[in-house]
């Protein structure tokens, strides 16, 4: 095969591959590295005889991954949180991984697993490579493999609901500090353009009244909320006024996207008596 054309074949998959190499390896010159050694292995070998060169590619970075975290683990290398990941994913290649899912904080716990672990996840989960052709590159039984996966992603759940709940957290405290201080526009950040306000009818007997939209959802706590404090409202960001220790409105907020889309003000008592409240 005429070297221009079968590096013309390797650029139309170099997306794919960055993506793949970055997501197992974490780091823009490791991904860029196993890219360049792909090309050599493919420079190599007898191209004709590749029915599917994408497979076939895929299969090559996740070896040579492999090998480098493998080789990373016995050089006992930093560990991912002392990178940089907006100086690692700049430049017009390397957009796949812009927006993704896999942030630092996941990318460090990436980086606790075992290679095959993580080549199993990434491969699987966020690839849809089948275990059959996962179980070579790792050296297991499709079931190993299968197993190996299922351990990474128990671990990765974890690490996103922390990692979900902690934002909870700053975006609910950025909300109670703007409402507290009076500051609309503040407000306005922290609220989808769409939220909704919604209220009991317990709190509605103390004058609380339901909005909708950002606008009227800020003008309704802009100043406000003086005396709520933060908490973990079953096991979710939110906020608590009670009096004399006991609560009486409890405030529940559902973020998606970094920002608030509802906030429930719930003060009937039977309610209140079924919620976990845990100081946050």
């Amino acid at each position: 095969m005429d070297e221009n054309f079968l590096a013309a074949r390797f650029e139309e998959h170099r997306t794919h591959l960055y993506g793949v190499a970055y997501r197992i390896l974490g780091t823009g010159a490791e991904a860029d590295d196993a890219i360049q050694e792909a090309w050599l292995r493919l420079s190599r070998s007898d191209a004709d005889e590749i029915d599917n060169l994408g497979g076939w590619l895929t299969t090559v970075v996740a070896r040579v991954c492999l090998n480098m975290l493998q080789s990373r683990k016995t050089r006992r290398e930093e560990p991912l949180d002392d990178h940089d990941p907006i100086e690692l994913v700049t430049g017009p290649e390397h957009e796949v991984v812009l927006g993704d899912s896999i942030g630092l904080a996941l990318l460090v716990v990436l980086d606790t697993l075992t290679p095959a672990e993580r080549l199993a996840f990434v491969l699987h989960d966020m690839f849809a490579v089948p275990f059959d052709e996962i179980a070579p590159i790792v050296g297991k039984t499709p079931a190993a493999a299968r197993q190996l996966a299922s351990r990474a992603r128990r671990r990765m759940q974890g690490a996103r609901a922390s990692a979900d709940r902690d934002r909870q957290r700053e975006v609910v405290a950025a909300f109670l500090a703007a409402s507290r201080g009076g500051d609309f526009a503040a407000l306005l950040t922290l609220l989808d353009p769409e939220v909704v306000l919604r209220v009991d009818a317990a709190a509605m007997a103390t004058g609380a009244a339901a909005a909708f939209g950002a606008d009227a959802v800020a003008q309704t706590f802009a100043g406000r909320a003086q005396a709520a404090r933060s908490a973990l409202v079953d096991g979710r960001a939110g906020a608590v006024w009670s009096v004399g220790g006991q609560p009486r409105v409890v405030f529940e907020f559902t973020v998606s996207g970094g920002r608030i889309v509802a906030i429930d003000l719930l003060a009937d008592p039977e309610t209140l008596d079924q919620l976990v409240l845990e100081a946050s």
